[in-house]
């Protein structure tokens, strides 16, 4: 397949013998540490005694489940794998090892229980995270594959984890409305609400002698009515096999229900895998990604290039920028990502003025004329303020850029690489604004304001409240809450709390982005835009 692009080659301007630059690789260092020794934290699936418990029984770990059923060589972009990060009531990746992977040549998002922690129940961030997997797989059109082996809801959460917990089971009968696939493979206890799991999927494989699946176990029956009965005999393999029919499949082993699985996707007339032969045969970037390290200050409050980051994440660095005189402030170009299309909205700087605020929405619409999808990087404070912005429109064009990201019927997918503050987190299509993913730089921020600047108007709130109360106001007792108030904010606003409270889809290494944009771009090809009404009229400011 020849490769073709008419969008211009564009010159990078980094050098790499800059003092700077230098600096800010050497930065990196402890950002990237840090983020690696998280990464194993989030990644640990039990105690050394529950692992060997679990493997003793001739069970493989749930990693190894996963690996075992994707195809040879296939990617697996893990989501959300900080949900529940230093939260004390959650575990280690929330009780779900969850991402989107090729089985069977088919693109799909799978779902693994933890048994070897906390018996793989549901705390209150697994229910949140089963949420959000369930709406990436319905938005993107992928078949749901569940490898199932939970006690249920964690008792201590059970008001927290009950009334969100439902929402599984509701949306996977929507699923079954829309004709969008999904399996439940039973590999152990599937407990009280649980058992529903299997029961709503539109296809199950129990493992013989291990999948158990029942609303009330042997404990709950003998309270509950005085029987006293097995495990297996009350809700086993065999007898939903040959007496309830909720086994589809019976499996020898836990090899074997792999096996099953990919047979089952490959069964599916797949709506979900984006053809390669709709793209272009990919052409790397002409600059390394590493550059980026050198590039970017890991202190989000000194300035960077982004057009310099763009060019090391797009096909051989070819952009065709918008309006490139108009409104500088805010990048918006065309390119292609691992041979996809993709319109580009980009901070140059941290603050979005009225000129580059309605630049950007007529991009947006325009994307949205073809059928483009939009990848935002975030690095924002927020809308400019002061007399100038004002008299200029900035709430209107404001408004306009953020109704535009509302309406825009085009994938989106953002990056959060610095700040990604307020209103400005609005306009760049942040978590409320529903993007189809959305990940962060360990480096990224996001909150309603920055710290400096909350503290500020928190420490006037308070003067301003004493003074018509006659009150002494206490300049160091109001800085004192004022500091304390202040790093509150800044723990609350970095990355991995952030992720941790799935604001995000997790956070990646900077320099593995291009490849996740790539991964996401296959994904979103299932999710084909609809019409907007506002495309039949002029894109234009």
């Amino acid at each position: 397949m020849s490769t073709s692009y008419s969008y211009p080659a564009v010159q990078s301007k980094l050098n790499i013998h800059d003092e700077d630059f230098k600096n800010n690789r050497a930065k990196w260092t402890p950002v990237l540490e840090r983020f690696e020794t998280a990464l194993q934290d989030v990644c640990n699936e039990g105690t050394a005694a529950s692992l060997a418990r679990h493997q003793s029984r001739g069970q493989l770990l749930p990693r190894d489940r996963i690996a075992l059923l994707l195809d040879q060589d296939s990617p697996f972009l893990e989501l959300c794998s900080f949900a529940g990060f230093g939260n004390p009531d959650s575990t280690a990746c929330a009780n779900l090892i969850a991402g989107v992977g090729t089985v069977s040549g088919k693109i799909c998002l799978i779902m693994s229980h933890i048994p070897t922690q906390s018996g793989g129940a549901w705390n209150e961030m697994t229910v949140l995270k089963v949420n959000r997997m369930l709406e990436i797989a319905f938005e993107n059109d992928l078949p749901l594959i569940s490898l199932v082996q939970s006690a249920g809801v964690f008792l201590p959460q059970q008001f927290r984890v009950f009334h969100k917990g439902g929402q599984l089971f509701h949306d996977l009968a929507i699923r079954s409305l829309h004709g969008k696939p999904s399996c439940a493979v039973v590999f152990g206890s599937s407990t009280a609400g649980g058992a529903y799991h299997p029961a709503l999927s539109d296809y199950t494989i129990f493992v013989a002698n291990q999948a158990q699946a029942f609303l009330g176990g042997p404990p709950l029956v003998k309270m509950a009515t005085g029987e006293v009965i097995g495990a297996e005999e009350l809700g086993g393999a065999e007898i939903h096999a040959t007496r309830t029919g909720l086994a589809d499949q019976i499996a020898s082993d836990e090899f074997d229900a792999i096996h099953k699985t990919r047979d089952w996707v490959a069964s599916l007339k797949s709506k979900s895998r984006r053809l390669l032969s709709e793209a272009m045969e990919p052409l790397p970037p002409r600059y390394p990604i590493e550059d980026v390290l050198s590039l970017v200050n890991p202190d989000i409050r000194k300035a960077f290039d982004m057009k310099e980051v763009v060019l090391r994440l797009v096909d051989d660095s070819r952009l065709s920028i918008f309006k490139p005189k108009y409104g500088p402030n805010m990048l918006t170009a065309w390119a292609h990502i691992m041979g996809f299309p993709v319109g580009i909205v980009a901070n140059q700087i941290s603050v979005i003025n009225p000129n580059e605020a309605a630049k950007a929405a007529q991009f947006i619409r325009l994307c949205n004329q073809e059928g483009t999808p939009i990848i935002f990087l975030h690095n924002v404070t927020g809308f400019m303020v002061g007399a100038k912005a004002e008299h200029a429109g900035i709430i209107k064009v404001g408004a306009q850029l953020v109704s535009a990201v509302s309406c825009s019927q085009v994938p989106h997918i953002s990056i959060i690489l610095g700040a990604s503050y307020g209103a400005g987190n609005y306009a760049m299509c942040g978590r409320s604004y529903k993007p189809h993913f959305i990940f962060t730089w360990p480096t990224g921020k996001c909150s309603v304001m920055g710290p400096d600047q909350l503290a500020g108007v928190m420490e006037q709130i308070q003067s301003a409240k004493a003074r018509p109360k006659g009150e002494e106001v206490s300049a160091g007792a109001i800085r004192g809450q004022t500091d304390t108030f202040k790093k509150q904010v800044q723990r609350d606003a970095e990355s991995y709390s952030t992720s941790g409270m799935l604001i995000d889809d997790g956070i990646i290494d900077p320099r593995d982005t291009r490849d996740v944009l790539g991964m996401c771009l296959e994904v979103v090809g299932g999710a084909r835009p609809s019409e907007m009404e506002s495309s039949r009229f002029l894109a234009r400011m």
